[in-house]
């Protein structure tokens, strides 16, 4: 008897609300590929958690309006439709995260992560934020008893990522840590 591999889930945004009358819904994304995240035909689930049974949808169409992400989905063209959508969360499989380029992270894997100075091995803190500034991202590190850590995200400063293990190896720029 062997085990199937349990789908993993990866949240992509949250339905915050409905939008107008045609069944397009308001999405808070955190993710970071929105244009591929929510390219027409793609496959998500609307549930409460990643494991929940939700309901598989797919997009129609998707737009940016303000600060949120407005999609519509097959099937689901009314308010009545998407009202129960409300306050779920948005997730996409594992299977459909394609592949990134070489130096390329899903905000879900460097979140939680340690950050490590590359000299001498102590642990900074832990990433819990990425801010995106246009340029470049900024990886921001909690720390104990100190004002948080912002990483920009270029060559100099991060030196490795280990997925795996859960480590970011860091070099601390001078005036960084101010």
């Amino acid at each position: 008897m062997h085990m199937k591999k349990k789908m993993n889930w990866f949240s992509v945004g949250r339905l915050v609300n409905t939008h107008g009358v045609r069944g397009e819904v308001r999405v808070m994304s955190h993710s970071d590929f929105t244009d591929e995240r929510y390219k027409q035909g793609t496959e998500l689930k609307v549930a409460d958690t990643p494991d929940g049974q939700g309901k598989m949808v797919k997009v129609a169409s998707h737009r940016v309006h303000k600060q949120f992400d407005l999609l519509t989905f097959e099937e689901y063209d009314s308010l009545q439709s998407v009202e129960p959508f409300k306050g779920m969360q948005l997730y996409v499989s594992e299977a459909q995260l394609s592949e990134l380029a070489e130096h390329e992270y899903y905000y879900h894997e460097i979140i939680g992560c340690a950050a490590i100075d590359e000299e001498d091995g102590t642990v900074l803190g832990q990433i819990y934020d990425i801010i995106e500034t246009g340029a470049n991202d900024v990886w921001v590190v909690r720390r104990d008893g100190k004002k948080d850590l912002l990483l920009p995200y270029i060559e100099s400063v991060v030196k490795n990522v280990d997925v795996e293990k859960r480590r970011v190896y860091v070099h601390v720029l001078e005036g960084l840590d101010e």
